[in-house]
C-alpha cells in the first residue's frame, strides 16, 4: 500500500498552517462537516461555509477554490484525526475492534452522512477520488500491524498479506452501507469478521 506523508497531498487546501490559519482551517472544515452532513455535497457552497464559519468568503475561495477543495481537504483532516489502531494481543479481537470502529463511524448520525457525502463527492471529483484513497491508504496502512502482529505469532500463514486482511474486514460494511443500503448493524460486522478469519486461516489472503 501507498504510504504518503501527511504534507504531501496535493490540491486546495492541503497546506498544513499554524497559529490562526490553523484556527481558520478548522473552523471551514467543521462547517463543510455539518453542512455535508446536513445537505450532502450537492448542496456544499463557498459561500454558505464562509458565513457558517465566521470567515471571510474570499479567503475560503482564495485557500480552497471549490466545493471539491473543501472535501479533499477535510478528508485530509479526517485522517489525521482518525483513532490509532488497537492491540488486543489476538488476531480475532483486533479485527472485530477494526469492525466496530467502522460500523460505529457509518452508524454514526453525523458522520454516516458525511461518509455518503465524500463517496458521493468521489464519483464527482477526480480530485475527491483521490482524497478518499488516500484517506482509505492512510487507515489500512494504520491497521496493517494488527495482522503482521498475528503472523509473528503464528496466527496467520506467512506471507498474509495485511492490507487485503483490514481491508476485507470493511468491505462489505462499505457494501452495505454505500451500494445495497441494507441494514448495516453488529451482526454484518461479526460475520465480516468471521469470513475474513476463515479466510485467513485457510490462506486465502497469502501473497500470490
Amino acid at each position: 500500500m501507498e504510504q504518503q506523508s501527511r504534507l504531501e497531498t496535493s490540491g486546495p487546501g492541503t497546506v498544513r498552517p499554524g497559529g490562526r490559519t490553523a484556527k481558520v482551517r478548522a473552523a471551514v472544515l467543521e462547517a463543510t462537516r455539518d453542512a455535508l452532513a446536513e445537505e450532502g455535497f450537492h448542496a456544499l457552497n463557498l459561500d454558505r461555509t464562509a458565513a457558517r464559519a465566521g470567515v471571510g468568503k474570499t479567503t475560503v475561495y482564495r485557500r480552497w477554490g471549490s466545493a471539491t477543495g473543501l472535501v479533499a481537504d477535510l478528508l485530509a483532516d479526517m485522517a489525521e484525526q482518525s483513532l490509532p489502531a488497537t492491540d488486543e494481543g489476538t488476531l480475532e479481537a483486533d479485527l472485530r475492534a477494526n469492525a466496530a470502529l467502522v460500523l460505529a463511524a457509518l452508524t454514526d448520525p453525523r458522520m454516516g452522512p458525511v461518509f455518503r457525502a465524500v463517496i458521493a463527492a468521489a464519483a464527482c471529483s477526480e480530485d475527491c477520488a483521490a482524497a478518499l484513497r488516500r484517506f482509505y491508504a492512510t487507515r489500512l496502512a494504520e491497521w496493517a500491524p494488527v495482522v503482521e502482529r498475528a503472523v509473528a505469532r503464528g496466527e496467520a500463514p506467512a506471507g498474509t498479506d495485511a492490507t487485503e486482511v483490514v481491508r476485507a474486514v470493511s468491505a462489505p460494511l462499505y457494501y452495505r452501507f454505500a451500494v445495497s443500503r441494507e441494514e448495516l448493524d453488529a451482526t454484518a460486522a461479526a460475520r465480516a469478521v468471521d469470513v475474513v478469519l476463515a479466510g485467513v486461516a485457510a490462506g486465502a489472503f497469502t501473497r500470490r
